[in-house]
């Protein structure tokens, strides 16, 4: 029975496989000592044998390959959640940190103080809207009441407008609704501090004869009961004598960064601390 000749290379093949194999089955039985035969054998398997391990060894180093990339996958995933882990205990570190400075320098003040003042923390800055204001944690139930003062290390914020059992709105001195009786620190000339609705305040009432400069220093003057004498307001950037009028133009600005608020004190003006 003759073969079809598409299928001959196919059945040579398994000819060849075959007749690979009966030798190599023949050579391990054959006595080591049978030179000639073995040697042949040896010669004509060979390259079969090769032929054979080839893509086998292929096989099974793709198969290592691709076992490896899975366990070095699993280990890169968990060495990514240890390191966001281990960042977010980092950052955690630092806040406090951070906010342990803050605090030192609060009671810094409060202790060079003679007033008695309530720490708060910032829950939310308002000065995208018409009226600027912060909103503190405290309220009525930790004695905060309605025109209190509020500053920081750097100097005033602005003073409560509006209380509740544990919540406060604090009016800053950059809206335009506040007014601070003020003062220019270096040369004693006061005027009145009023908020421009900006990041900015106008000195105003300061007549053109008296020298006021860019870089000189204002701080509350004392005349109203809200704001107690020498607490740092800002510092004047700019004195123009050339507009129209009796007074000065004096832009002034404010001691502390409005937007990077997190603790303020609150003045507990009336309570002072016992000698």
């Amino acid at each position: 029975m003759s073969i079809p000749k598409k299928y001959r290379p196919v059945a040579i093949f398994i000819l060849f496989i075959a007749f690979s194999v009966i030798i190599l089955i023949l050579s391990t039985k054959m006595p080591s000592d049978t030179v000639y035969p073995r040697r042949f054998i040896l010669d004509v398997t060979a390259p079969v044998e090769r032929l054979i391990r080839i893509p086998l060894d292929k096989t099974i180093n793709v198969w290592n390959r691709y076992l490896f990339l899975v366990g070095l996958g699993d280990e890169n995933l968990r060495l990514k959640k240890e390191n966001d882990r281990l960042k977010n205990q980092l950052l955690k570190y630092q806040e406090g940190y951070l906010e342990g400075l803050r605090l030192q320098k609060l009671l810094t003040l409060k202790d060079r103080s003679d007033y008695v003042f309530t720490t708060a923390r910032v829950i939310e800055i308002d000065q995208k809207s018409l009226i600027k204001m912060i909103l503190i944690n405290k309220g009525t139930s930790h004695g905060i009441s309605k025109g209190l003062p509020v500053m920081n290390d750097q100097g005033v914020i602005g003073r409560v407008i509006e209380t509740s059992w544990h919540v406060s709105r604090v009016l800053l001195i950059s809206d335009g609704n506040s007014n601070i009786d003020a003062l220019v620190q270096g040369t004693r000339v006061q005027g009145m501090l009023q908020g421009s609705g900006t990041m900015r305040c106008i000195l105003k009432y300061i007549a053109k004869t008296e020298d006021v400069k860019a870089g000189d220093l204002v701080v509350s003057s004392g005349m109203t009961e809200v704001f107690p004498k020498g607490l740092l307001l800002g510092t004047v950037i700019r004195a123009d004598k050339k507009e129209s009028g009796l007074f000065q133009r004096i832009e002034v600005v404010p001691a502390v960064d409005f937007t990077r608020l997190e603790e303020v004190l609150v003045l507990m003006v009336g309570d002072k601390k016992k000698k």
